[in-house]
């Protein structure tokens, strides 16, 4: 048993599975197609771990285009190509493991993520996990995307834990933002895109789930001696 926490909260893109690099990938490909420089990762950081405006991206790629610019066109060629991208992606390494370590050993299991629940569901429907999580709470319906901290109260409201007896399991700064302001603790576990971002506001970095168990995780945060 893990004494020491109630709940383990996943993030979902980035984190259960890599969304990050089609969706950023398709949009580089949007630009380079209309003669733009595509976005640094530094420029797409903005919109990483909370709710991305199309319209902000958009505005981008329209002020460095080399003539004219069919968006309905634009957008369903960059969505083919995001989607035949994410088709191809699996469950990220160490996260089933997870799972069945804070099953079995009693824990409340969720999702908070910035994304639409369409998304988010769809997503874990196609993997075969939506029925592994107790809760999904997704931004929208009233609930802010992080950074703020509302997904992660909404999820721990839902499993009836205290924020304090939870653990974030994260994988960008505007995440792990949420989850502390929130008042869990927070193990980061960064995607290719999100490791070159700033994470040392979580309370421990693993390069994979599969690298370290739930347990020693608990422990390696200092959480195993608390109350």
């Amino acid at each position: 048993m893990i004494h020491s926490i109630d709940a383990v909260v996943f993030d979902c893109d980035g984190l259960i599975l890599d969304t990050e690099a089609p969706v950023f990938a398709a949009w580089c490909a949007a630009f380079e197609s209309h003669g733009c420089p595509p976005p640094t990762v530094e420029q797409w950081s903005v919109w990483i771990g909370t709710d991305s405006d199309d319209a902000e991206v958009v505005e981008l790629l329209l002020a460095s285009a080399q003539g004219p610019v069919d968006l309905d066109a634009m957008h369903a060629a960059r969505r083919v190509l995001r989607d035949e991208m994410l088709g191809a992606e699996v469950i990220r390494p160490g996260v089933i493991a997870w799972i069945d370590e804070a099953d079995a050993a009693g824990l409340g299991i969720a999702i908070a993520s910035s994304s639409p629940d369409w998304w988010v569901l769809g997503h874990l429907d196609r993997l075969g996990l939506r029925a592994r999580f107790a809760h999904v709470a997704c931004a929208g319906h009233e609930l802010a995307a992080k950074p703020e901290p509302d997904t992660y109260l909404a999820a721990c409201a839902a499993l009836g834990v205290e924020p304090r007896r939870a653990l974030a399991v994260e994988d960008s700064p505007h995440g792990i933002a949420a989850a502390k302001a929130a008042g869990l603790h927070c193990v980061t576990v960064p995607n290719p895109i999100t490791e070159l971002l700033d994470v040392t506001a979580a309370d421990l970095r693993l390069r994979s789930l599969a690298d370290c168990s739930l347990r020693d995780a608990v422990a390696r945060i200092g959480l195993a001696a608390r109350p």
